[in-house]
């Protein structure tokens, strides 16, 4: 079972700064792609920013020179780097990563993290 496991969210001020971690673990063959994605009460599920294993990366247009998406290949794990957030960053923040297991390498699949919150407010 691949399992995703985030952290760093939490409460920050608006103009700060946050990174979020997310890591991957398990029987992971291969993981394509990681990414972040954000949902607030009453407003649509979106892409924050994503990263391919070749380090290709796409950023929502909110987000775009505030926020990096890095990656380890090494640990599977991928980064967010948040600064100058804004109230609008805030909601809880779900990692992706599209991968598959050692049990069906060939296998393409998507796995989530149960999410982290993240609140930005004065």
């Amino acid at each position: 079972q691949v399992r995703l496991v985030e952290s760093g969210g939490g409460f920050v001020q608006p103009g700060g700064s946050l990174r979020l971690s997310c890591a991957a673990s398990g029987s992971i063959f291969s993981i394509y792609a990681m990414g972040w994605y954000r949902q607030a009460p009453g407003k649509q599920h979106e892409l924050v920013a994503a990263i391919t294993s070749d380090g290709s990366t796409t950023y929502a247009d909110s987000v775009k020179g505030r926020f990096t998406i890095s990656r380890d290949n090494a640990k599977n794990t991928t980064y967010l780097q948040m600064n100058s957030l804004k109230s609008e960053d805030t909601g809880v923040y779900y990692c992706n990563a599209a991968g598959s297991s050692i049990y069906e390498p060939m296998k393409l699949d998507d796995y989530w993290g149960q999410g982290t919150q993240v609140t930005v407010s004065s």
